[in-house]
């Protein structure tokens, strides 16, 4: 009984304790009872602790004065005011203007799961994970076109050298020679297409049929042997090369390619197991595939990717827009066909036929080949254009603000990874001058290594950090 009466009597007086806490300048004053409803966390286990364990006090808090139970912590006063909301309502809202990923090291510091964030701003925090991730690769990328790593053989280093060189514009001024050529060979080639089809630039052949030029045959010979060339050396030297060829530009390049190799087979080897006629119709139809070499030029214009990438974001509200289409045309068609029928001359003569009709109405074009003759009809056609109206503007504007908030968020990217290299960079020079008169060039990595993990060193970047430390280093001592 008395053992049972102290132990609840001990529990009353933590319950009922208070100690104040001070947070880089915020001075509060904090219950047991408040506390004691997380007793894992960090100031629940300075509240309960011994005021004589000094050592678990010196490991729970900065610095603390006992005779007046109060504690400090330099810590971020504003992430805290978020953090002790948990005590009280049981949830944590991170406040605007507060970085969440430094919001997180201030829960990991008070020892408050993530799983009491609300889910408002769990959303926001794995949106900035998200592009912490991004800023991360982009960094990697940079880092891997640094030069310095001796332990590759030759072969290695001249496989990546070819690749920067077809892939990297930006690596060297070859590379950006050679992308410019590119460029120029896929306007060049979608140019000789184009100027083929003229009646007058074409000659004819002996039996009275039309034929491509010999000189623009040359020059598109010319420019699929540079397509090829290009292909079989980014290929080639392709760190991954089932990715490269599962990677749909690169399968655009090799729809550009494949056509003339293909006429080429047919014509010297078809006509001898098939008949001329068919051999011809199906050079025909794999010349027009030749239209494919146009999608190159997406790979030469970041614009052109931007608005593919906007496009694969959108495609909810490009579904949508089909599904508002789909079903307009199937009712406006079919209420057209069931209008028109009472007029002798009707130009709706069935559905499928009507599909057309309400195609070209809803979509504003109107050639005027089908159109309605009663009155029915005509009313029928103005509700389905200005349905057809309705339809296409309502997706437009989530569709443009996709492509700008991708866009803007590119170009945040590229220059947050640019600014994060010259920090690690700035960072690596200023280590190196501290260290390296005292302990040599070991020392200042050890050094390095020790500074790379503070608070507010990014987590997905400490490996990329050192390793530019590390080559800046190894440079540095081969320079000396």
């Amino acid at each position: 009984m008395g053992g049972s009466g102290y132990c609840h009597s001990s529990v009353a007086q933590l319950d009922e304790a208070e100690i104040v806490v001070n947070i880089g300048g915020l001075r509060l004053v904090l219950y047991g009872d408040v506390l004691n409803r997380y007793p894992e966390s960090r100031l629940a286990e300075l509240i309960n602790c011994s005021t004589r364990n000094y050592d678990i006090i010196s490991s729970l808090c900065d610095d603390y004065d006992l005779s007046k139970r109060e504690f400090y912590f330099d810590r971020d006063p504003d992430a805290f005011k978020c953090i002790i909301d948990v005590y009280y309502f049981g949830e944590i809202h991170i406040k605007r203007g507060i970085c969440p990923i430094c919001f997180i090291k201030e829960m990991e510091f008070w020892k408050i799961d993530q799983s009491h964030l609300d889910e408002c701003c769990k959303s926001y925090l794995t949106e900035k994970e998200e592009e912490l991730a991004e800023i991360a690769d982009k960094v990697k990328l940079i880092l891997d076109d640094i030069d310095g790593n001796s332990s590759v053989n030759r072969s290695e280093r001249w496989q990546k050298f070819i690749w920067k060189m077809m892939e990297k514009p930006e690596s060297s001024l070859s590379a950006r020679v050679i992308a410019i050529a590119s460029f120029l060979f896929v306007l060049l080639s979608s140019i000789v297409m184009c100027v083929g089809t003229i009646p007058e630039v074409q000659v004819e052949d002996g039996e009275g049929k039309r034929l491509d030029h010999p000189t623009l045959e040359a020059i598109e010979t010319a420019c699929i042997g540079w397509f090829t060339i290009e292909y079989l050396l980014r290929f080639l030297s392709s760190p991954n090369k089932l990715h490269f060829f599962l990677s749909f530009m690169n399968i655009i390049d090799f729809m550009a390619i494949m056509p003339f190799y293909l006429v080429l087979t047919l014509t010297y080897l078809g006509t001898a197991m098939m008949d001329l006629a068919k051999v011809q119709q199906a050079v025909q139809a794999l010349r027009i595939m030749r239209i494919a070499r146009i999608f190159k030029l997406a790979r030469h214009s970041s614009g052109l990717q931007t608005l593919t990438y906007a496009l694969k974001r959108s495609f909810k509200e490009l579904g949508l827009l089909l599904m508002y289409m789909g079903i307009g045309i199937f009712v406006f068609s079919a209420l057209g066909y069931t209008m028109e029928q009472s007029h002798p001359e009707t130009l709706f003569s069935s559905i499928p036929q009507s599909f057309w009709w309400a195609i070209i109405t809803m979509t504003t074009v109107g050639y005027g080949d089908i159109y309605p003759k009663t009155a029915l009809g005509k009313c029928n056609a103005a509700i389905s254009f200005l349905c057809g109206v309705i339809a296409i503007a309502l997706p437009i504007h989530p569709i443009i603000n996709n492509f700008v908030i991708f866009y803007n968020k590119q170009r945040v990217l590229e220059t947050a990874a640019k600014h994060e290299l010259e920090l690690m960079e700035l960072q690596s020079g200023e280590d190196a001058r501290k260290t390296a008169r005292k302990t040599g060039v070991t020392g200042a990595l050890e050094s390095s290594m020790r500074t790379s993990h503070s608070d507010n060193c990014i987590p997905l970047l400490e490996k990329s950090t050192w390793t530019l430390k590390s080559k800046y280093y190894c440079s540095g001592t081969e320079s000396s």
